[in-house]
């Protein structure tokens, strides 16, 4: 099993401070006779206004090589992987990406950055992990 990311306690409870339940820790998907581990899988139950419950997968990256191309490179890496078995065998699970302020500040709103989510589709979670709050949601 891999190692957690520096800030995975930070996001695991972000997510249940918004209501989200823990499911999976890690997220455990085999395909092709690979195995593969999301950082956290959670779920949210369906209130009256919703149809469906909703199912999250995220994937934490705390972004701290010396270079941010090296990290975006591997983080983009991991997300299509994840997403292409994702929408193979739990389609309605959508991948997120939580990612700290300061990298979202920096690499990701360079148009290199912006480039890399458009193309990508990546969807996003942004938190400070100096306040310990959650910044942004980006679908």
């Amino acid at each position: 099993m891999p190692a957690k990311d520096i800030y995975h306690d930070i996001v695991v409870q972000l997510l249940m401070d918004e209501g989200w339940k823990i499911t999976d820790d890690p997220l455990f998907l085999s395909y092709g006779g690979r195995d593969l581990f999301i950082d956290l899988g959670a779920e949210r139950k369906a209130i009256a206004a919703e149809k469906d419950d909703r199912k999250i997968a995220v994937e934490i990256k705390s972004f701290l090589k010396p270079s941010p191309i090296k990290d975006l490179g591997d983080a983009i890496g991991q997300y299509g992987i994840y997403q292409s078995v994702l929408s193979e065998i739990e389609p309605k699970r959508e991948l997120y990406l939580a990612v700290p302020k300061r990298t979202y500040e920096t690499i990701l709103t360079e148009k290199l950055g912006q480039l890399i989510l458009r193309n990508w589709q990546i969807k996003l979670i942004i938190f400070d992990e100096e306040k310990r709050s959650m910044i942004q949601w980006i679908p």
